[in-house]
């Protein structure tokens, strides 16, 4: 299984990281980027963040739009829409212009919505 894919789109590339891999240390990306693995750091993208059912994100976030299956322990910005699915598990506060919260979603924070966000 490869440790990091490239998939062609329209801001150039999606970032994967399998859910056999661990990464320690910061992200930052240009382009789209999916986790199903676990990244103790912080993640800064420009594009949209995805995070699976067993994906896990321990730090600070900073991102354009954002939608989470997995679990998530620390700060994150959306830039745009920040939608947590029914599986999501997210403890730490949220800034974002709009957020989804499906039911089953676990949410334990503070939430700060702004229209037009930048942080």
């Amino acid at each position: 299984m490869y440790m990091a894919k490239l998939v062609e789109n329209i801001l150039g590339a999606v970032n994967l990281i399998s859910s056999t891999t661990n990464v320690t240390g910061d992200i930052n990306t240009e382009s789209d980027i999916r986790i199903d693995g676990m990244l103790l750091g912080n993640m800064v993208t420009k594009g949209r963040l995805i995070i699976g059912a067993n994906g896990k994100i321990e730090g600070d976030i900073q991102c354009k739009s954002a939608e989470v299956e997995g679990e998530i322990k620390g700060r994150i910005v959306v830039d745009e829409l920040l939608s947590l699915k029914s599986t999501a598990l997210f403890s730490g506060d949220i800034v974002t212009g709009q957020i989804m919260i499906e039911p089953g979603a676990i949410f334990s924070g503070n939430c700060k919505m702004n229209k037009n966000q930048k942080e």
